[in-house]
């Protein structure tokens, strides 16, 4: 299966690490005993300075890029913010993310949304700080790079083909994936991007980010702060995220599956050089009227 993970990716799924899933015994619909490989899900306590913020349930990998995407994508860490330290104990399950100055956290616990993500994601202060006077780059995105993208990421040995229960968020630039994180939640995996893009001071705005998940208005806030100007997804949208995507000028694509997709923000950045007939489709799936 190695031979399956693209080439120049950074980081990969690693369905094999035996302390991101559990074998658990079970039956099957006739009554025969199953065996089933499950994806764990650990508690991850951060730390901002001397501060408890929040205890997220996670696969556990790479929980510093976890704790500093977190921080970023709440507000609560700014890109300008001089982090001096960012310690992991796997013991307690705990990271301590420590700058030079003291930031504003304390203001921003004191208003919480919840929001639509799966494993309850939380969203600390007002959702849509940071969006008044935000302008994205106007980077073109290929069509034919978004038919490679697709072929690559849903080939590429994973968490979600092993087990299943997870979710999956790619960082790509053109036709090359680059990271590829998964996590129970997707919110999760978009945390974990912000934390390596900050961490390796990754400029965002020729990138494009690929989900498993739902476009939903988390999902559109996030990747507008971190100032990736496209999202593309297998899934569906939400009215909300839509109307956000429009409002930023965030290229949207999702349901994008074989040979389909649907663009409904930010079409003035495809640059339709392939064509969809040549592509290899998938089969259509039966599904209720209006379904994502």
């Amino acid at each position: 299966m190695a031979n399956l993970i693209p080439p120049g990716i950074r980081i990969a799924p690693a369905p094999d690490d035996p302390h991101l899933t559990r074998s658990v015994t079970g039956t099957d619909h006739t009554g025969a005993p199953i065996d089933l490989a499950v994806v764990e899900e650990r508690p991850l306590t951060i730390y901002l300075n001397a501060r408890e913020i929040v205890t997220a349930m996670t696969i556990g990998d790479h929980p510093e890029y976890l704790a500093l995407g977190f921080l970023l994508n709440q507000g609560m860490l700014k890109r300008s913010d001089q982090v001096t330290r960012v310690d992991y104990d796997e013991e307690v399950e705990t990271v301590v993310v420590r700058t030079a100055q003291q930031t504003n956290h304390e203001d921003k616990l004191a208003r919480k949304t919840r929001t639509s993500g799966c494993a309850v994601g939380t969203v600390f202060g007002d959702m849509m700080e940071g969006l008044d006077g935000l302008t994205l780059p106007d980077t073109p995105v290929r069509t034919s790079h978004l038919y490679a993208l697709s072929h690559q990421i849903n080939r590429t040995p994973s968490l979600y083909l092993a087990a299943g229960a997870i979710h999956g968020t790619v960082l790509c630039r053109d036709a090359q994936p680059l990271i590829y994180m998964e996590d129970v939640g997707r919110h999760n995996a978009v945390d974990k991007i912000a934390g390596w893009m900050f961490s390796e001071t990754e400029t965002p705005g020729d990138k494009i980010l690929y989900t498993t998940g739902r476009l939903t208005s988390e999902m559109v806030i996030k990747t507008a702060l971190m100032g990736i100007p496209t999202l593309v997804s297998r899934s569906g949208f939400t009215a909300w995220g839509v109307e956000i995507a429009r409002q930023v000028g965030l290229t949207l694509i999702g349901r994008m599956k074989g040979q389909r997709f649907v663009c409904l923000s930010g079409e003035h950045r495809l640059i339709r050089d392939a064509d969809p007939a040549a592509q290899a489709d998938e089969p259509r799936k039966s599904a209720r009227k209006g379904s994502a």
